[in-house]
């Protein structure tokens, strides 16, 4: 299913992977209020339940929230009751053995009217600006759980733009926020709240999408999001998941296997936030 926003000329604010961490849920709502952004013009890339201690509770604000939500594949393990989270891990890789633990907790605590919602969930949401358009998925328009990064090969990017219908995607999934301009197209990735980008940081990140007043063109930036990491990494340790309890005050994830050799060597490396401005009058695709 395809959620369509039709045309937008109002900032919008995207971000990913709350990861069952309701602290970093709520900050990004006082952060949508701060700006004045209503909850029509809030979309979240999936994967509400993951990593931390309170998968229930940051659903249960999610829902009530009235943001547009894509299905990601925790939300499709969920609604389906799978055995494990179809993240795409490697099988007996350190990812792997890991989710085990936080996949089985969250399992236990999502109730089934949250389930069904699941269900329910878009697998794509789009809007354009003018006639630039832009398709906002989970990881990638062909698979639920592709991992992307900025290092991935722009062939790749420019496949699955192609294959999009649109000018830009918007993915999550992976958990470090980028944008490239790939040809004549856009990849961003707005990264996600409820987990560092491994950078030694405990912030998250979220990204603004800023129309001009008269539609003439747009700007994405990408900003980090401060929240009471320490509130989250006592309630993720006292759930049994003492490695992403640590990541989220230290920065660094426990595992680095999804990660290409680029985003490896970049572990611990501070991200510094970024801007990308595109005026329509001089697009062409």
């Amino acid at each position: 299913m395809i959620q369509h926003l039709g045309n937008i000329s109002s900032r919008l604010l995207i971000f990913g992977g709350p990861y069952s961490n309701l602290a970093a849920t709520q900050a990004i709502y006082d952060k949508a209020r701060e700006l004045k952004i209503t909850a029509d013009h809030v979309i979240c890339t999936g994967d509400m339940v993951a990593y931390c201690g309170e998968p229930r509770q940051t659903v249960d604000l999610i829902r009530k929230s009235g943001i547009h939500v894509v299905k990601g594949n925790c939300e499709e393990s969920l609604a389906t009751n799978q055995l494990d989270c179809g993240c795409g891990y490697e099988q007996g890789s350190a990812c792997s053995t890991l989710s085990v633990a936080w996949y089985r907790f969250a399992n236990q605590h999502i109730d089934m009217a949250s389930r069904e919602w699941m269900e329910q969930l878009p697998d794509a949401i789009t809007f354009s600006i003018r006639d630039y358009k832009f398709k906002v998925v989970h990881a990638s328009v062909s698979s639920i759980n592709q991992f992307i990064f900025a290092s991935t090969p722009a062939q790749v990017k420019s496949d699955q733009i192609a294959l999009s219908g649109a000018d830009a995607v918007i993915g999550g999934h992976s958990g470090i926020p980028f944008g490239q301009a790939v040809g004549a197209g856009l990849w961003l990735n707005a990264g996600v709240i409820g987990m560092p980008a491994n950078d030694a940081s405990s912030d998250g990140w979220y990204m603004l999408l800023d129309p001009d007043q008269n539609q003439n063109g747009f700007e994405v930036s990408w900003h980090r999001l401060r929240y009471p990491a320490d509130i989250s990494q006592s309630t993720t340790r006292e759930a049994g998941m003492e490695a992403y309890a640590d990541a989220l005050i230290d920065g660094l994830w426990p595992a680095l296997d999804i990660l290409p050799a680029i985003e490896r060597e970049q572990r611990g490396q501070r991200l510094k936030p970024s801007t990308i401005s595109i005026e329509l009058d001089k697009w062409a695709r």
